[in-house]
């Protein structure tokens, strides 16, 4: 269901169909309850607010007949003498129970503080979408309600702040004249408003229209003092006019706020002092992006495709001592050990390996410990691999690139420690996160890891560290199952996320919600949690988590019972980098047994990550179904040390149950085939 407070007191049932909700006092007596937001609102306060002169003699027993029709009309369905889960009693009165997500006035405020957070291109977006939540003033049937005054004032007051830094918003994006018309009606209807007045005269100096802009501030000067009924202007117009008066127009409207005002004024100063093509220019650049990078999906997005375009930029000056500084510059914290970006990814690798070839050995130890992390954060998964992948079915072998990135990895831990640089000991230490996934099984030595790494960062108070390092515990705790260790830490990851502006940290938090749900209550539970934490991760930025997600989560309920997918619940998912180990189990399920047996005999093995444990469950069940002994044995081997962990639980994303049932069934498939002769030995069709 949904409800109303902005606009008339309205109700619509879950097809958005408007409810009847009866006469003025039933739809007064809905509105009274939902400003309580929840709360208990005894009988007798009903009674005071619904007649505020001289309540009739029957006022209580009114106020009952007004909830009884409501909740007739709210829960038409509810059977005869079943108590309300919606309009509840409550010791001396009533209280309605409903989500914030169902009441607009709510679901408005949260709109506010998520726009409030995003970078201007997507917070336009977002204040779009909590203003479309007014359909009316506030309780517009019930204007002069003395219970909804507070409520009605603080809500308009937000109303025009968020119309407000929309404005600011599109401004920031270059929109100038997409703010003007807007921003006209913003001041005409509230002639008071200065932050209107001087957004306006902002966006018409930036449209170009520098004679309106300043006409819009004198009619500014006359609503302010005055005239339009204002209290007196401040000192934001003067400043807005010297600004337009002077070409500088472009700079940040005064409503952004001080530090935004600094920004622009500081970057200006910059670019007119420091020469163009100079090393403090690549320097500054690289500093900009490593803190671009954790602001939101835009940033990190934008951080990763010009940082390559800086490392290029820095290589191209034949100055080795610059261009290592720069390539080890971006120690950003980074989780998720799938390259959102692989070729990019091997060739940031491969020019932090070569700058600390160029230092050699003997070069600053400092230096070489962070293009050592870089090739070793870089080289995750299978980012820098240089030849094709070896089969699954084959025996296993440890690949050239992985042995050198897992071996910069320790070198880079060692100069560090023996360093004492606690920054540079976290760098190095994601870097030696990335390559702890030499065999399955890594759970305990990656919640160690995580363990640290956050005691490194607490002590020394590097808060982006230290949210890294508690996303590793929580990882590696749901792999071992101590999910109550792991609700903690995703508790204080939400908490410092949010104090440290780290929006991205929410992703991980989010699906490890969906993932103890599934644990805890099961599939049909988890299923719409699972839904939501798709669409509202969907553009994160980080596609090395995103892409082929739906895919896992589709294998979340298959893999956890006996039998084989159904095909067609896979046609529409796009299984991403995960298409190689979905195909011979869907090739199987949909009887194509000898296209299953192929598929097996060439697929790669898992990539060394998050999801390798997880990987190889799918790989065992397809091999299992139609007999190919060399995959399922080197499964069955593969998965061996992780028999105390949740088959992909360990990514935070999905748990696919218990290893041990896995093996079990890995245990009982082999010796079936064994025994009838019917497997595949070597893996050929």
């Amino acid at each position: 269901m949904g409800f109303g407070l902005l606009g008339p007191v309205a109700a619509w049932d879950a097809d958005g169909t408007p409810i009847p909700l009866g006469a003025p006092r039933h739809r007064e007596v809905l509105g009274r309850l939902l400003i309580a937001r929840g709360r208990v609102v005894p009988v007798g306060r009903l009674v005071e607010d619904l007649w505020v002169d001289r309540p009739p003699a029957g006022a209580v027993g009114a106020v009952r007949t007004f909830v009884a029709a409501l909740r007739r009309s709210l829960e038409p369905g509810r059977p005869p003498r079943q108590p309300s889960r919606l309009l509840v009693t409550d010791g001396p009165g009533y209280a309605l129970r409903a989500g914030r997500e169902v009441v607009d006035a709510w679901r408005f405020e949260d709109g506010v503080a998520r726009a409030a957070e995003a970078a201007p291109h997507a917070a336009v977006a977002l204040w779009d979408e909590a203003l479309a939540c007014w359909r009316g003033p506030v309780l517009a049937d019930f204007p002069a309600a003395a219970w909804a005054a507070a409520d009605r004032a603080r809500l308009e007051a937000l109303r025009l702040d968020a119309v407000e830094r929309r404005a600011d918003a599109l401004l920031a994006t270059g929109a100038a004249r997409a703010a003007v018309a807007e921003l006209r009606a913003h001041v005409a209807a509230h002639p008071g408003r200065e932050d209107g007045w001087v957004l306006l005269a902002t966006a018409l100096g930036r449209a170009g229209r520098r004679s309106e802009a300043l006409e819009a501030l004198e009619h500014a000067h006359d609503a302010l003092t005055g005239r339009g009924g204002g209290g007196g202007p401040g000192g934001a117009l003067a400043r807005t006019r010297a600004r337009i008066l002077s070409g500088t127009a472009d700079c940040a409207a005064e409503p952004a706020g001080t530090a935004d005002s600094v920004w622009e004024r500081a970057a200006a100063s910059w670019d007119r002092s420091v020469p163009a093509r100079s090393r403090a220019r690549l320097h500054a650049t690289a500093g900009l992006l490593r803190d671009l990078a954790v602001t939101g999906p835009e940033g990190l997005g934008e951080a990763l495709r010009h940082r390559r375009e800086l490392v290029a930029a820095a290589e191209t000056t034949g100055d080795t001592d610059l261009a290592a500084r720069i390539i080890g510059s971006y120690d950003v914290p980074a989780v998720w050990t799938r390259a959102d970006d692989p070729e990019g990814a091997g060739e940031l690798s491969r020019a932090a390996a070569r700058a600390a070839a160029r230092l050699g050995p003997d070069g600053p130890a400092a230096l070489r410990a962070r293009l050592l992390s870089v090739v070793a954060v870089e080289s995750r998964g299978d980012a820098t691999a240089d030849t094709p992948l070896p089969r699954a079915a084959d025996a296993p072998v440890t690949e050239p690139w992985r042995l050198r990135a897992g071996r910069a990895a320790e070198e880079a831990v060692r100069l560090a420690r023996r360093l004492g640089d606690p920054a540079l000991l976290a760098f190095a230490l994601n870097g030696s996160f990335m390559q702890s996934f030499a065999d399955c099984g890594s759970a305990a030595r990656r919640d160690a890891l995580g363990g640290e790494l956050t005691r490194l960062a607490v002590e020394h108070q590097l808060p982006g560290h230290e949210v890294l390092g508690r996303i590793v515990r929580l990882q590696a705790l749901a792999g071992l199952g101590d999910l109550t260790e792991a609700d903690a830490e995703a508790e204080e990851i939400d908490r410092l996320a949010h104090r440290n502006e780290r929006p991205l940290a929410a992703v991980f938090t989010a699906w490890y919600r969906a993932l103890r749900t599934g644990e805890t209550e099961g599939w049909p539970a988890a299923r719409p949690q699972y839904a939501k934490v798709l669409a509202e991760t969907a553009d994160c930025g980080m596609p090395g988590l995103t892409r082929g997600a739906a895919v896992l989560v589709a294998l979340g309920p298959v893999m956890r019972g006996d039998a084989l997918p159904r095909p067609g619940d896979f046609v529409h998912l796009d299984p991403g980098p995960y298409r190689p180990w979905l195909d011979p189990l869907l090739l199987a399920a949909s009887g194509a047994t000898e296209e299953a047996r192929q598929a097996l005999t060439t697929v790669p093995r898992p990539p060394h990550d998050l999801l390798q444990e997880a990987l190889w469950c799918v790989l065992a069940r397809a091999a299992a179904a139609v007999g190919h002994l060399p995959v399922l044995r080197r499964a069955r081997e593969e998965l061996a040390p992780a028999e105390a962990e949740l088959a992909g639980a360990g990514s935070g994303l999905v748990s696919f149950g218990p290893v041990t049932r896995h093996l079990a069934a890995a245990d009982a498939a082999i010796g079936l085939h064994t025994r009838s002769g019917t497997g595949s030995a070597d893996g050929d069709a």
